[in-house]
């Protein structure tokens, strides 16, 4: 089996980056943990810092451009690891993912974290998927 690191414009490779954004083997597509910086870090210096809502959107479409990038669709992320820097803002959290996902979810788990690696950040989402599954077909 073949191992192809994804590349994807939508969820650019941080500049001396020391980790992968995601790599494919196979079927098998395993994402690093994606956080909305560097947009947070330009709302917060307009004075305009972006909620959990929005944070999240912006995660969930970087984890879609990569899972895009492989030849697949938001559908076949199969398994999400979702860290909150507040507790509070889980409901914000949970809107965008049944904006996103509309209906057909992936299982996920929900830590809680004292820190992200940036002060203006509070959600930061891994995950895995299948470009042999999807979601929608699920009972």
């Amino acid at each position: 089996m073949t191992l192809q690191r994804l590349r994807a414009s939508g969820a650019p490779d941080a500049p001396g980056a020391t980790w992968a954004n995601g790599y494919r083997a196979g079927n098998e597509l395993f994402l690093s943990g994606m956080t909305a910086h560097p947009a947070t870090q330009a709302a917060a210096a307009r004075g305009e810092p972006l909620g959990a809502y929005a944070q999240t959107m912006l995660v969930l479409g970087k984890l879609e451009a990569l899972v895009q990038a492989a030849g697949g669709h938001r559908h076949n992320l199969i398994k999400t690891v979702v860290y909150l820097t507040d507790v509070a803002d889980k409901d914000e959290v949970g809107r965008a993912r049944r904006d996103f996902f509309a209906g057909h979810y992936p299982v996920s788990t929900l830590v809680v974290v004292k820190a992200l690696v940036f002060p203006q950040l509070c959600v930061e989402i891994d995950a895995w998927a299948r470009l042999d599954l999807d979601l929608r077909q699920a009972p």
